[in-house]
């Protein structure tokens, strides 16, 4: 034995009696590129899978490059649009390619999509400016005109408008799901029907959709599963493993997680890329290497972060469901929520995320619910959610609903739930719910003066 195998043999040695959770396996050359391959004597070739790494370290680790390389921790931001070549050889070559132009992506965006296919188990991944058009760069792809979509009654709005706009003008014909359907949605497809796009937790209401359920209808009539997937996030559940084909994300909100930079992202099956990129190459779109830096440090600390919101919002949580006001509290990762059972199965209990919904009891009014919003001073009034901040707003999702509109007549809003003390943002609450609570009074007053005079 020489001195490389021997050294290779020791090397592996200590790796196993130091990790004796790792089992190393050896397997032929051609299995994979993605292996360290460590060469012996007389020409054979021998492979080591490396382990299978925890979520928080692939999420430090994928987009960089390894210890054999000096480098930085992080990828350069690079602010490029030409690229320049030394020969007219060398510029024809790359053309077709990713290296031809900056729209086509750089070292910075490249890192971005590496570490996020990293995360989700995608073949491929493609970003874009926010998730809306990742939406619809998406559906643009996978149907033409004389298509039938199925689209779930709680997907986002803008995803509605998009629908009943622009793919209807296509010659595209929607049609929405009840999102409880589960396996039942084999009896809507039609002879057309090619795309089904699921959104579990729904929009607004947080309905968990039996996605396996809905995904073995599809395939076997010959249609695919696009997923909006952003509450889940990357790491929140195997959604390839489900049976979705593209999942879509709003980077906006936790993937890029401070609430400072607008991004999409499509992430799709090797089934489905060229599908996909064919139509984002033509719409021109692209991402910024600064955006694609802010979401790569975002990401960095995903998981960490998820678990904060987790803990925090199961507290509040709690705390809603205790308040006499509130008819039900909508968030499927506590016991007792709609869709819980479901939402287990499927999900991963240590990445939920912070958004839920709270349902108020049919005698509160809209302006009682506006007073408890303003009181508040740690829960900010806006749109999105996801970043670092605690966020609060009223919502009316029978106003854009065909289905199941007639269930959600009550007054409800929608809480983020950040990073602060979950003590603190208790308290604020509290504040919020003593102003409904007078308004209450107030109204009981008025009532009384009315039934005298």
């Amino acid at each position: 034995m020489n001195n490389l195998v021997k050294n290779s043999y020791w090397l592996l040695l200590g790796y196993v009696l130091y990790h004796p959770d790792v089992i190393m396996v050896f397997i032929d050359t051609h299995q994979g590129s993605n292996q360290l391959m460590h060469r012996m004597n007389k020409g054979i070739t021998m492979n080591v899978v490396e382990p299978v790494l925890q979520t928080a370290t692939r999420l430090t680790h994928a987009g960089r490059k390894g210890k054999d390389h000096a480098a930085f921790v992080n990828p350069s931001v690079v602010r490029a649009s030409t690229m320049l070549f030394p020969d007219v050889a060398s510029l024809k070559n790359a053309c077709g390619t990713r290296r031809a132009y900056g729209r086509h992506g750089n070292e910075t965006t490249q890192a971005l999509e590496q570490a996020l296919c990293a995360a989700e188990g995608a073949a491929a991944c493609m970003l874009t400016p926010s998730g809306l058009s990742a939406v619809t760069t998406t559906l643009l792809a996978l149907l033409q005109p004389g298509d039938h979509l199925l689209m779930v009654d709680t997907v986002y709005d803008p995803t509605r408008l998009f629908c009943d706009g622009m793919l209807k003008q296509m010659g595209v014909t929607t049609t929405y799901y009840d999102p409880l359907v589960g396996r039942g949605i084999a009896d809507l497809m039609q002879f057309n029907t090619k795309v089904i796009f699921v959104e579990s937790p729904g929009s607004l209401t947080f309905e968990i959709q039996d996605i396996p359920g809905i995904a073995a209808a599809a395939h076997a009539r010959g249609a695919v599963v696009v997923s909006d997937s952003t509450w889940a996030t990357p790491i929140g559940w195997d959604s390839f493993e489900l049976g979705i084909d593209v999942s879509i994300h709003a980077a906006t909100k936790y993937i890029v997680g401070h609430s400072d930079a607008l991004m999409g992202a499509i992430l799709t099956t090797a089934a489905l890329e060229e599908r996909v990129r064919n139509t984002y190459r033509q719409l021109g779109l692209t991402i910024g290497a600064d955006d694609a830096a802010l979401a790569l440090r975002g990401l960095r600390t995903l998981a960490a972060r998820l678990a904060a919101h987790r803990e925090s919002a199961h507290v509040v949580a709690r705390w809603l469901k205790e308040q006499p006001e509130v008819a039900e509290v909508l968030y499927p990762p506590m016991p007792g929520s709609p869709g819980h059972e479901l939402w287990k199965r499927d999900f991963k209990e240590e990445y939920a995320c912070g958004l839920m919904g709270a349902v108020f009891r049919a005698d509160i009014t809209e302006q009682q619910v506006a007073a408890l919003i303003d009181r508040t001073r740690l829960f900010g009034i806006g749109f999105s959610w996801g970043g670092f901040e605690s966020l609060i707003l009223p919502t009316n999702p029978a106003s854009y609903r065909s289905v199941n509109a007639a269930k959600w007549q009550a007054p409800m809003l929608r809480l983020h739930v950040g990073l602060e003390a979950v003590q603190d943002l208790l308290a604020d609450l509290d504040q919020g719910f003593s102003a409904l609570r007078k308004g209450q009074e107030a109204g009981r007053e008025r009532n009384y003066l009315k039934a005298v005079v």
